[in-house]
């Protein structure tokens, strides 16, 4: 979106390098990355630049109130809630596509939201290997709001483990080791100090939770969630506590605000960066063009369940309409020029939520496409296309 720069980044890249910096991202940490890397990062302009940042303060200022808050407490006991809420996320993700409106300029789309962790580690740990090995402007930073590198992975330690000893804080997963995000469970161990723990390794003695490790059994004083209720659920997992105790654990990332914000928050929001959404059992009519939406389940995992061809007769026979919305569909606008066509491109916004304070948007993640939707199955035997980074000038 940086002309010149994409035509010095294109100039300048070779096969070469880009297998150097995959072999570095590869073999930095136990685990290796476990989804396609693309060739590129992103060049944001300033106009796009300000646009995204419009959009963010829109959001989060709607997200942030006591309408929003008080309208998913009345869609929440539809489903499994834990104790323990804190009153915002800790971690919040915006997901726009990079559309063009109808004057032909960039625009953000609110696609999908996450009250939930996304790759805080291995984003800042992969912007410091990508500048390594391609030539990336010192006047282009990834992160947001006046950090830097090592700024921000201060403010992620003092979110995350606070003032508790590391040891006594755990980054709890379902399989850790199977997860395709595992080398951000790597990275966030050698950043912060904290053990990755498997849910179901976990032990409850009174209303206090333990782990093992080197034969000791240690207190487990926070939780870094990334465990997911539906997915425990969806693989009927074992686990040997109560989510329903009043444990003595704090949880950095509560269970509750990805059901919150991930699963039912999109059609309580509104305004230039948001699709049309509407909860299927709310709506008196359907969309005249039913072909522009798609149908989601609220509590599905991983996009089960997501319908794209619809008609009037499939919606009718859907008994439990309270659990489906409706979403525009968003058309991405292809915008990275590439050695063959261009590519597509998502951008998350990743914000920390620090108690008592507003969202702080920190960084940010890329992905690419051009196949018809982002996923790895519409994107086989395609390059420059995957996960990466944004940059933007700093004035």
């Amino acid at each position: 979106m940086i002309p010149y720069l994409r035509e010095k980044f294109n100039k300048e890249f070779t096969e070469k390098k880009y297998q150097n910096f995959l072999a570095e991202l590869d073999t930095s940490f136990k685990y290796p990355t476990d989804f396609r890397v693309s060739e590129t990062p992103l060049f944001l302009s300033d106009e796009f630049y300000e646009e995204l940042l419009n959009a963010c303060n829109d959001l989060t200022s709607q997200i942030s109130s006591s309408d929003f808050r008080k309208r998913t407490d009345e869609i929440i006991p539809r489903v499994k809630s834990v104790n323990g809420e804190e009153e915002h996320p800790v971690f919040l993700q915006l997901d726009f596509a990079i559309c063009k409106n109808e004057e032909n300029s960039f625009i953000p789309k609110l696609i999908e939201l996450q009250g939930f962790p996304s790759l805080y580690a291995y984003q800042s740990f992969f912007s410091s290997v990508l500048r390594k090995h391609f030539d990336i402007e010192d006047n282009l930073s990834s992160y947001f709001s006046g950090y830097n590198q090592e700024s921000y992975i201060r403010f992620l330690k003092e979110i995350i483990v606070g003032n508790n000893d590391p040891q006594n804080v755990i980054l709890l997963e379902i399989e850790p080791a199977k997860q395709k995000t595992r080398i951000d469970f790597a990275a966030t161990e050698k950043m912060l100090g904290i053990k990755t723990v498997d849910i179901s390794s976990l032990k409850q003695r009174d209303n206090k939770l333990f782990y093992f490790s080197n034969g000791l059994q240690i207190p487990v004083k926070r939780i870094y969630n990334r465990v997911i209720l539906d997915e425990i659920d969806r693989k009927e997992i074992k686990y040997n506590f109560n989510f329903d105790d009043d444990l003595e654990v704090e949880w950095c990332g509560h269970p509750n605000w990805f059901l919150k914000i991930s699963k039912i928050s999109l059609p309580l929001l509104s305004g230039k960066y948001v699709p049309q959404c509407y909860f299927l059992d709310e709506l008196e009519k359907y969309p005249y063009e039913l072909s522009k939406f798609v149908l989601k389940p609220l509590f599905s995992f991983a996009g089960l369940g997501v319908e794209v061809d619809l008609t009037k007769e499939m919606l009718d026979k859907i008994a439990d309409k309270k659990n489906y919305i409706l979403q525009e569909k968003i058309k991405y606008t292809p915008l990275i020029e590439t050695p063959d066509e261009p590519s597509k491109v998502e951008i998350r916004m990743m914000f920390l939520w620090p108690k008592d304070k507003e969202p702080v948007l920190v960084n940010n993640l890329i992905r690419m496409s051009k196949g018809k939707m982002m996923g790895v199955d519409f994107n086989k035997n395609k390059t420059w296309v995957g996960s990466s980074v944004g940059y933007y000038l700093k004035h």
